[in-house]
């Protein structure tokens, strides 16, 4: 069975930093590419950032390009997020998906993460 969970999130003060970890188990972790996906209160899905499976290649969307970076450690099976400068406009739920093909079909339940003083 795909299981993904998320960890990490919290209250954070502006201008704070948090990381987030995926714990990823039932599949073959380092063949598939993953993202890091939110969502804010009242709002629809926003991707935040991808990486793929060996790790050489990320993205980012421009809300966070500079401030989060995404990362992964093959070896333990987790994919993590570093949050750094962080704003209110980041309050969201974090969700990390697994891609297959050209969509994602497997999905954690999420992490809040909130950002205020």
């Amino acid at each position: 069975e795909v299981q993904l969970v998320e960890s990490g999130g919290g209250l954070v003060q502006p201008g704070g930093s948090r990381r987030l970890s995926c714990a990823a188990s039932g599949f073959t972790f380092i063949s598939y590419a993953v993202s890091w996906v939110r969502q804010a209160p009242g709002k629809g899905l926003e991707w935040v950032s991808s990486i793929s499976s060996g790790g050489t290649s990320t993205t980012y969307a421009d809300s966070v390009k500079g401030r989060f970076t995404i990362s992964r450690d093959n070896a333990k099976n987790t994919l993590y997020l570093q949050m750094n400068s962080l704003k209110p406009e980041d309050t969201a739920v974090y969700y990390c998906a697994k891609w297959y093909g050209l969509g994602t079909d497997y999905w954690g339940q999420g992490t809040q993460v909130t950002v205020s003083s």
